[in-house]
């Protein structure tokens, strides 16, 4: 059966949810999403499953001149992950990667603040967590997520995702419980490629998201 473009990041969340309804109405569950793109798509997953829904704070580390091509994440707590085959082919210097840390973790401390509004990150040990991002090229940054998460001793880690590269899929079957994912191209040519709307998520529509669920479990529980 030929895959169909997901409309976007709403839909594919919707999608996802179907593969990860196992999961649905159990008490230790928690959805975790990679914001920003992931967010969008974690908020449908949360939703359909009647878990919380909080974020896992990762940032890709860029090349210096093209910071869209990932050699390596940082994660909230002090993890980091390089890909040191990437950093010796191109002859990254030690002062360059030290520079592109250095504003990634700006960056990620920025949006802690911003979307967390002082609330406590997430405790994870004992629970099952899922981390939920709009799709995997490299894998570099959800490994990075993986890791981070693994620190708080959850009860498994499930990484889950509309669509990946294939490459990607067996990466982090190596790091991951489980790995759940709706589609895995071959040819991939890029996340971005199987969305018709792939405009940027903003940071007011973060907030949104996470109040919405918030106010849901509120209600639930009053």
């Amino acid at each position: 059966m030929a895959f169909e473009f997901f409309r976007d990041r709403k839909h594919a969340g919707r999608a996802l949810a179907r593969k990860l309804a196992g999961h649905a109405e159990r008490p230790d569950v928690i959805v975790l999403a990679l914001p920003r793109g992931g967010t969008p798509v974690a908020h449908e997953v949360a939703r359909a499953l009647g878990a919380p829904l909080d974020l896992w704070m990762v940032r890709k580390l860029g090349i210096p001149w093209n910071e869209e091509y990932a050699m390596g994440a940082i994660a909230s707590g002090g993890e980091q992950w390089l890909d040191e085959v990437i950093v010796r082919e191109l002859g990254i210097s030690p002062r360059s990667i030290d520079e592109v840390v250095e504003r990634e973790r700006r960056e990620l401390e920025r949006r802690e603040r911003v979307y967390r509004g002082g609330r406590p990150a997430p405790r994870l040990r004992g629970r099952v967590a899922i981390l939920v991002d709009d799709g995997l090229a490299t894998g570099s940054t959800m490994r990075v997520a993986v890791r981070a998460a693994r620190r708080q001793e959850p009860a498994r880690v499930v990484v889950a995702v509309p669509v990946a590269a294939p490459e990607a899929v067996d990466l982090l079957r190596a790091d991951a419980d489980e790995v759940v994912c709706v589609h895995a191209p071959d040819p991939f040519l890029g996340v971005g490629r199987w969305y018709l709307d792939f405009s940027q998520t903003r940071d007011e529509e973060v907030c949104a998201l996470l109040e919405d669920v918030d106010s849901r479990h509120a209600a639930l529980s009053a």
